[in-house]
């Protein structure tokens, strides 16, 4: 499968020009995938049930969340590290600096290195491919580019009715 892009122009805020450059922003196909959806697709590379599977991911995100408002970080191995930061407002005097000072909670999420995207790997389970949802749509039938042969006609020769040569 590939990952579904977009070109999209943007202005530089930062500048008054207003120039517009295109950037591929990437596209998210279809609903998101919920705990149950990814428990059904583990189970058949497991010897666990869709229950068991269910309950262990349910503890997990409640153990998980435990943990983090503990004022822990959570790290998965091979996976990444979850964490906690908070939007705060600035106070004059460290007196005047309380917990009212803080407006939200993020969790943040740093993946480790072996799930960050690598868009320069060469192995086949590993790279990433894009999809240019703005590309021109091609009808091919022959699944290939004609330099590639893939509009040859079947039987390798012989055009308009004529017969191949066999010598040949």
């Amino acid at each position: 499968m590939a990952i579904p892009f977009k070109r999209m122009g943007r202005k530089d805020p930062r500048k008054d020009d207003g120039v517009v450059k295109f950037h591929p922003q990437l596209v998210t196909q279809g609903q998101s995938v919920d705990l149950d959806k990814l428990a059904y697709i583990m189970k058949d590379k497991s010897s666990l049930s869709l229950g068991d599977i269910q309950s262990v991911l349910t503890n997990f995100v409640e153990a998980m969340r435990s943990e983090l408002f503990d004022g822990k970080s959570v790290n998965i191995r091979d996976f990444g590290v979850f964490s906690l930061s908070a939007t705060t407002q600035g106070a004059d005097t460290k007196d005047k600096c309380t917990m009212k000072n803080i407006k939200t909670v993020n969790i943040n999420f740093r993946p480790s290195s072996s799930v960050r995207p690598n868009l320069t790997s060469t192995r086949a389970g590993e790279k990433i491919e894009f999809l240019d949802l703005d590309a021109p749509k091609t009808k091919n039938e022959g699944g290939g580019t004609p330099d590639e042969g893939g509009n040859e006609k079947p039987g390798g020769g012989g055009d308009d009715g004529e017969t191949p040569d066999p010598a040949a």
